[in-house]
């Protein structure tokens, strides 16, 4: 591939690569492999193509030649609430209704290069999105004071190494770049926080404001704030394979906790009804710390035929690293924070490919996926629950060199119950609010391979 090709490529994946992503178990973002997703990613030792190297980068060891891989995503999510209760911390309704759709339209594209250099030694680079999620809901619905945007998209950049120990054994090593870019969005009760001031006898109180109550949580008295934030940190990953025979290998593969110190500023938007607030609701920077998580994965793969292999893979991620997510605000000294308690999740996936053709590959997939999230601790800013993935997917060889990778994707996702009470001191503010969001997700994907 020439440089200036490449040059090309890369530029185009880090200008999409920013764009928002979706909301996935947790906010991990799976979806890194054209040819994965058509057996729901059971494939990371399979050898296809250079993309499973996100999964398991010792698998790179099986790629003869050089090979480029450019693959795209376009994910359609879809999360609608149903309110059971809402009311504020006066134990008034909140009205708006209950947001429309909150899922936001994505797309995730992948970039892979491999090169074997010899009979031993394997190189390679990875340039994907592994976390991300946004969620919109508009600015008067009744959850208004918890999430309005939630956009994370981080761009990960990962060269890999792998080396042939023996005719059985390859080791891997990577190193992750990873860039995090964050915006988080809310209301701001306005006519809760006048009649808070004017309790307290605060001169900065409307006081024939406070006295009428239908000021309290009117949406015309909310206050528009908007965190954005971002930071660049480093992790690793190792794979290690093991081929019984040349049809029959297992590999073990792990990336590491990446630990992103956050940095950014918040930006109000005050009505001119409750403009007299405007001292407390000053634009400052902000600063906030978030852990993203350790994987590990078991990876399988056995060619039962010439024509037919099957596969599966066990994923563990350590989501009980996220147990808290806090803003603290520089010029004001304060802080604001979300409770999470996230619990490790795992992922099961079972799949299989058929050679139909000489030129054409089927490929078919399940998985299970578990949320890492209680009732206790879910947001809408990430509403997701448990799911159940059902995966096609074909490869199509147009040449010796150019080879076609489509999939299709439908995620069978529970629907999931959010509740969320004043009487809890972080969300006093925010009021309560309990329902259920309904939630699915397709996903269609094309990639190209070119090898050379």
């Amino acid at each position: 591939m020439s440089k200036k090709c490449f040059s090309l490529l890369l530029g185009l994946v880090l200008l999409v690569a920013t764009s928002s992503t979706v909301f996935a178990s947790g906010f991990a973002i799976v979806e890194q492999s054209v040819s994965g997703l058509g057996v729901s990613f059971s494939g990371a030792v399979s050898g296809d193509d250079a993309s499973s190297m996100f999964f398991n980068p010792a698998s790179i060891s099986l790629i003869d030649g050089q090979q480029a891989v450019a693959g795209v995503h376009i994910i359609f999510p879809s999360t609608k609430f149903d309110a059971e209760l809402a009311e504020n911390a006066v134990h008034m309704p909140l009205g708006g209704g209950d947001g429309g759709d909150g899922g936001v339209t994505a797309v995730v594209p992948n970039l892979y290069y491999s090169n074997k250099l010899n009979e031993k030694w394997s190189i390679g680079l990875g340039i994907n999105a592994p976390f991300g999620l946004a969620t919109d809901y508009n600015k008067t619905w009744v959850g208004r004071y918890h999430a309005k945007e939630s956009d994370v998209a981080t761009i990960n950049i990962n060269p890999v190494v792998a080396y042939k120990v023996t005719d059985q054994l390859t080791l891997a090593v990577g190193v992750s770049a990873e860039y995090m870019d964050v915006t988080l969005s809310s209301m701001v009760d306005g006519g809760l926080v006048n009649t808070g001031l004017a309790m307290a006898g605060s001169p900065l109180a409307d006081i024939p404001m406070a006295l009428d109550p239908t000021n309290i949580s009117n949406s015309a008295n909310d206050i528009f704030a908007e965190n954005t934030a971002d930071d660049w940190a480093f992790g690793f990953n190792l794979g290690l394979m093991y081929e019984f025979t040349p049809d029959t290998r297992i590999g073990l593969a792990y990336r590491s906790e990446i630990k992103h110190k956050l940095e950014g500023d918040v930006d109000f938007k005050i009505p001119a009804s409750v403009s007299f607030l405007a001292p407390m609701f000053v634009d400052q920077d902000i600063s906030g710390d978030i852990t993203l998580p350790a994987t590990a994965s078991v990876n399988f793969y056995t060619k039962v035929t010439d024509k037919l292999a099957l596969m599966a893979d066990v994923t563990w991620t350590g989501w009980s690293c996220f147990d808290e997510l806090t803003i603290d605000f520089e010029s004001s000294g304060t802080s604001s924070t979300t409770t999470e308690e996230w619990d490790d999740s795992w992922r099961y996936s079972l799949g299989g490919t058929f050679q139909a053709t000489e030129a054409l590959l089927i490929r078919a997939g399940v998985a299970y996926d578990e949320t890492p999230i209680s009732d206790d601790y879910r947001t809408p800013r990430i509403p997701g629950e448990d799911r159940f993935w059902v995966s096609l997917g074909a490869g199509y060889q147009f040449t010796e060199r150019l080879h076609m990778d489509v999939a299709y994707a439908h995620l069978f996702v529970d629907d999931s119950k959010m509740e969320k009470y004043a009487s809890n001191p972080e969300d006093t503010a925010r009021g309560t609010v309990v329902g259920t969001f309904e939630n699915a997700v397709d996903i269609a994907s094309i990639q190209f391979s070119y090898s050379f």
